[in-house]
């Protein structure tokens, strides 16, 4: 594996920032998210850079862009903490959040709603069973307490 000059170096590093800047200005490439793979790949270089690398002996050594990731995960973070989203799919997902919440709410609503029409349906039947109750009843008294006769219906001559 080649060796990285340090005018290469300070190429990608210059990529790297600039494509630093586009991404948390808010201009990703389609597909992209506001990560370190969007990142390198803007940027034109391999992700591995970013990360720690190990020593034949097994140390631990910085990799040659990790001081850019880095920056660009605390510059996201700040950028996150003063409320502005960099990224659209996180806005999308807050806003899907907030739509799911409120349809929790109209639902719950909606069903508390349709417990008070469903109690209100109850009582009314019930009342008007107990009218016809009394209904039937009057009229059963009247019948039998009732001087009058009933008449029959005439008969149709035709």
């Amino acid at each position: 594996m080649a060796r990285l000059t340090e005018t290469d170096k300070a190429r990608n590093e210059a990529a790297i920032r600039a494509a630093m800047d586009r991404i948390l200005a808010g201009n990703l490439q389609p597909g992209g998210k506001a990560d370190l793979k969007t990142l390198a790949a803007t940027a034109g270089v391999t992700r591995t850079g970013f990360y720690p690398k190990k020593n034949r002996d097994g140390t631990s050594r910085p990799g040659p862009y990790q001081h850019l990731a880095e920056e660009f995960e605390r510059r996201l973070q700040e950028l996150r903490a003063a409320g502005e989203i960099v990224d659209p799919r996180d806005a999308q997902v807050d806003r899907l959040k907030q739509q799911v919440a409120e349809l929790k709410e109209r639902v719950a609503n909606r069903d508390e709603q349709l417990a008070e029409l469903t109690e209100f349906k109850v009582l009314a039947i019930s009342r008007l069973a107990a009218q016809y109750d009394e209904i039937e009843r009057l009229r059963a008294q009247v019948a039998e307490n009732s001087p009058l006769r009933v008449v029959p219906k005439a008969r149709d001559s035709t």
